[in-house]
């Protein structure tokens, strides 16, 4: 697949034609699920979550040696409207952070055994102020697209994705709202703090930014380019990306999977190589969840970002593939079997 797009039809067409998982690796390691020395489907969500690793890793026994978290930092113009308890310059002293290793995200990449990237968008300047202009020019979107699809490799066996950006969650609440309907009030949150007062304004500039690009809101595209952000778009081209390279990818919360929504919007099944790691407690996250068909791994009232719920999942993950991998079949084991 080619990891720049001249136009955003060379990127439509790159959403739209999609390849899909192995079905064969997913049916044997189901027909193993159901030889193994266990009730059949004891393990619950075990046992599917190993044959979905299976099917977009295409083997039948799915590993994970190589567990990549990347996540995307940007910047928002729309901060400039109050939209934030923090100001826009702790994007930078995080992305500090996190190279120091002093963050959230650097103790659970440990726990979960996974190498940890961290890529600045656009060198950190915001993008436009969403409440008053669009988020990017069209050749700004597809660039921090191409960052996003650059960032994913085809030997990744599973791919973690999350984000850093004060005022991000404005965003995601717009481009929410463009995608699935509503008004600020239904998806905007509290993100890093907001008092009443400050979750009024935020929903009152999400509808400003719905009112002014209303006519372009109908194509997904043009949505995250209108509403989204630098680093929502770059995360759209790592979930884009890790599509056609056949790496399967864990989503964090409501930022990231407002990010990747309009694969879904685009294609009915542009997100079944991915999954939602955790429920995050910001407000409008359940209700995305409930638009995309996604059931979270997790319920944890994490509301951090960072990648955080997706790095916490990996171990969920970790113990399916032990599992398929390491048991005994009844045959092998000498148990006795069903009647």
């Amino acid at each position: 697949m080619s990891l720049s797009f001249p136009d955003l039809e060379a990127l439509r067409r790159a959403c739209l034609d999609l390849p899909g998982s192995d079905g064969a690796a997913e049916a044997a390691a189901l027909g193993r699920q159901a030889v193994l020395t266990k009730p059949r489907n004891s393990l619950g969500r075990l046992e599917r979550l190993a044959a979905w690793l299976a099917a977009w890793q295409r083997r039948p026994v799915p590993r994970l040696d190589r567990v990549e978290i990347v996540v995307f930092a940007g910047n928002h113009g729309v901060t400039a409207r109050n939209v934030s308890p923090f100001p826009a310059e702790v994007t930078a002293q995080m992305v500090v952070n996190f190279a120091a290793g002093g963050a959230a995200i650097n103790q659970l990449a440990r726990v979960a055994d996974a190498g940890l990237r961290v890529i600045e968008l656009a060198g950190l300047a915001p993008c436009g102020d969403i409440s008053r202009d669009a988020a990017m020019t069209e050749a700004g979107f597809l660039d921090a697209v191409a960052v996003g699809c650059r960032a994913v490799g085809p030997g990744t066996d599973l791919l973690c994705l999350g984000e850093m950006g004060i005022g991000n969650t404005t965003a995601a609440a717009a481009l929410c709202a463009a995608l699935f309907g509503g008004t600020g009030a239904d998806w905007a949150g509290r993100g890093t703090g907001l008092d009443d007062a400050g979750l009024a304004r935020k929903a009152e500039v999400v509808d400003r930014a719905l009112a002014l690009h209303r006519s372009a809101l109908v194509d997904p595209l043009e949505a995250a380019r209108r509403v989204g952000g630098f680093e929502l778009a770059a995360l759209l081209g790592a979930a884009l990306a890790a599509r056609h390279h056949g790496v399967p990818v864990l989503l964090d919360g409501f930022v990231c999977t407002a990010a990747v929504a309009p694969l879904l919007r685009l294609h009915p099944g542009g997100l079944d190589h991915a999954l939602a790691s955790h429920r995050s407690a910001e407000a409008g996250h359940r209700a995305l969840l409930a638009a995309l068909g996604q059931d979270p791994l997790l319920d944890l009232g994490m509301r951090l970002g960072e990648a955080s719920g997706a790095a916490l999942a990996v171990p969920i993950l970790r113990a399916a593939c032990a599992c398929h991998a390491g048991m005994a079949s009844f045959e092998e084991a000498g148990v006795s079997g069903r009647a």
